[in-house]
């Protein structure tokens, strides 16, 4: 019996240490103001077997046969560019090169993973952007999750919104990328 109670005293003890440290952080949430605020629209034209000089991106790996409808396993990468309004022909102020693939057989979504390029006078250096894209939603958010130059170790998010598809070889996504990590 005794060895019961010392264990019981021991255990209420501990809790009694961790409870109020736990209390402690129930703090809300308080979302801050981004430190770096950037929208960009991203231009993607997919090349469609005749059209290789306008093209900045291309399928590398095909649909799968299980399911046509929606793409799934189309794999594309890309090197487009950015601007800063939705004018395909506008100054490019970066580049978006990497990759997404279609990953749901039953809805259109892709996953991306690439990396803003920057080399202008107004910014140098690069974001990492990753995540899924859930396109039946009006804005998806994606996690930037580093950054060299000007945007040494940046984090924050990208927030992508369709502004224009035309058919299946043109895209343009308005992206608002907030920084809230800025060094």
């Amino acid at each position: 019996m005794s060895t019961i109670v010392a264990k019981s005293s021991i255990l209420l003890r501990t809790f009694m240490l961790v409870f109020p440290s736990v209390l402690a952080t129930k703090n809300p949430f308080e979302e801050s103001k981004p430190c770096k605020r950037l929208v960009l629209y991203y231009h993607d034209t997919l090349f469609n077997g005749t059209d290789a000089t306008n093209a900045t991106s291309a399928t590398v790996a095909n649909i799968t046969g299980l399911d046509r409808e929606h793409k799934f396993g189309m794999l594309v990468v890309f090197n487009d560019p950015l601007t800063k309004d939705h004018h395909l022909l506008s100054p490019a102020v970066g580049r978006a090169q990497g990759f997404y693939f279609y990953d749901m057989k039953d809805d259109y979504t892709a996953w991306f993973a690439y990396t803003l390029v920057f080399n202008s006078s107004e910014h140098k250096g690069t974001l990492n952007i990753m995540g899924a894209d859930l396109m039946y939603e009006k804005t998806r958010d994606l996690s930037v999750v580093g950054g060299t130059g000007d945007f040494f170790m940046a984090r924050g998010i990208c927030t992508f919104q369709t502004d224009t598809f035309q058919g299946d070889y043109y895209f343009r996504l308005k992206m608002d990328i907030k920084l809230y990590e800025c060094y």
